[in-house]
């Protein structure tokens, strides 16, 4: 039943990180010094990310520009187009501040590990998925804090300065991707002898963000504020943007002449939202904002895209097993 619905431990976690904030929250000078250890190990992790990333795949996959403008149009226009249209409905049926989550979860940029791996089941353009995905993140560090600075915390009542914010996302993430990507030749072939100790760390300190912006949102008073009711309006609301999205995915690319396999590259990328990029981010724009509300919906559309993505994939790559014995 788990594998069928493609809830893996790291899912299973995410949800055990939520009810222990939701029972245990750190809080006070604990929180202080949690928030510490939260900030060093995701500039670990994205340290572990540059030193992931192949030069040769990069390169590879940059020569396919159109690939990548039509995942870069799926990930910054379409998304948030659609976000900022459903503004009249969404507000009256979940609140300002869970549709500013909503908000933001649009305008984040793509996945990079999940839109490689179901590229790669699916017998996708991997390269071009390695050096879309990877584009999307970059760039995301720096269109994110503008689009939210112009369209969520313009609008309130919060002085906010995108350019403060641009500098510490690019501190905490930017700088060291890019040292592990200069320091790819000596950092890498350790990661490989140590791939299990590498995925512990990198779900772990995503799942120390998650406990910690759970643990103020609940000490602030989050389960008094969101009702099961509106949870289940969250998820449905959640479900419908995937489905537009994906069916736009899965017929635009094959209208504009993409081949097969660039078609299943542009699909899963263009249709992901970063849960490992978000909640870092959603730290440093959304300072004295309840950040709780703000990173829910990018949690629960992760878990609805990896259920979805996890059973196309599997699909297509046995289309393709039929095809090739054909």
């Amino acid at each position: 039943m788990l594998k069928l619905l493609a809830l893996d431990r790291f899912t299973l976690l995410l949800f055990v990180m939520v009810l222990l904030a939701s029972l245990v929250p750190v809080s006070g000078q604990a929180a202080s010094v949690f928030g510490v250890l939260t900030t060093v190990a995701i500039a670990i992790l994205f340290f572990l990310h540059g030193a992931k990333l192949s030069r040769e795949a990069v390169i590879q996959g940059m020569m396919h520009w159109k690939l990548h403008a039509l995942v870069f149009a799926f990930t910054f226009i379409l998304f948030p187009v659609l976000g900022l249209l459903a503004k009249p409905v969404l507000v009256p049926l979940l609140g300002q501040e869970l549709y500013w989550g909503f908000l933001f979860m649009c305008f984040l940029p793509s996945t990079v590990q999940s839109s490689i791996a179901f590229t790669s089941v699916a017998q996708g353009n991997v390269a071009g998925a390695v050096c879309s995905a990877s584009f999307s993140n970059l760039i995301g560090m720096f269109i994110t804090p503008v689009m939210v600075a112009f369209f969520i915390l313009g609008q309130s009542e919060h002085g906010f300065d995108p350019t403060s914010s641009i500098l510490q996302i690019t501190l905490l993430l930017l700088v060291p991707f890019v040292l592990g990507q200069l320091l790819r030749p000596y950092v890498f072939p350790y990661m490989q002898k140590m791939p299990s100790i590498v995925k512990a760390f990198d779900q772990g300190s995503i799942l120390m963000v998650v406990y910690g912006a759970f643990s103020s949102a609940v000490v602030a008073g989050l389960w008094q504020e969101v009702s099961v009711g509106t949870l289940i309006l969250l998820i449905i609301v959640c479900s419908v943007l995937l489905t537009i999205i994906m069916l736009l995915g899965l017929f635009l690319p094959r209208w504009l002449g993409f081949n097969r396999a660039d078609q299943k590259t542009i699909f899963f990328c263009g249709s992901k939202k970063t849960l490992a990029s978000g909640v870092p981010m959603a730290q440093i724009l959304f300072i004295g904002q309840p950040l709780g509300m703000i990173v829910l919906p990018i949690m629960i559309f992760h878990q609805i895209q990896l259920m979805v993505c996890g059973i196309i994939a599997n699909y297509w790559a046995k289309q393709s097993e039929i095809e090739t014995k054909e």
